[in-house]
This record gives C-alpha cells, sequence and structure tokens, in this order.
C-alpha cells in the first residue's frame, strides 16, 4: 500500500499538512465573510423605496430654501459675509 501523500492531497485539501491546514482556515475564513456580507446590501425593491424617500425630501427643501422669507435671509448673511471689511 503506498502511504506517500502527493501535493495535491497536502496542498488542495488540507489533509495532515501545516499549508493544508492553513488553506481550510483561510477557506472557512472566506466563507464566513460571504456569508456576513450577503445580507448587508439592499434589495431593488429598498433601492426604489430609498430613492423615492430622498427625492421626495429633496422636493421639500427646495420648496423650504427657494420660499420668500428664507431666500431673503439667506441673501442677506451672504451680502453680509461678502461685504465684510478685512
Amino acid at each position: 500500500m503506498n502511504t506517500k501523500k502527493t501535493a495535491l492531497s497536502t496542498t488542495a485539501y488540507g489533509t495532515g499538512s501545516a499549508a493544508g491546514g492553513w488553506l481550510r482556515r483561510g477557506l472557512a475564513r472566506r466563507m464566513r465573510r460571504c456569508r456576513s456580507v450577503a445580507d448587508a446590501g439592499m434589495s431593488t425593491a429598498e433601492y426604489a423605496v430609498g430613492t423615492i424617500a430622498a427625492c421626495g425630501f429633496a422636493a421639500v427643501l427646495y420648496k423650504i430654501v427657494t420660499s420668500g422669507p428664507v431666500r431673503t435671509a439667506l441673501t442677506g448673511v451672504i451680502e453680509k459675509a461678502l461685504h465684510v471689511p478685512f
């Protein structure tokens, strides 16, 4: 019976050598990382809802900033800042 281990069995499958243990640990670490990242992103429906919410928020901010009193206040602040003596 041939008991000599081949390079393929020690490096590819990780049986009986330090290199094999390193490979198994590396693969296990990569699998854990893939499993933990799988639920980290948003699905297409979540992107759609998030985009609609962002557009609605932008529209509300635009209406507020372009309203008369806010526009007057912002213009006053900018003019005051530009006319400051050095």
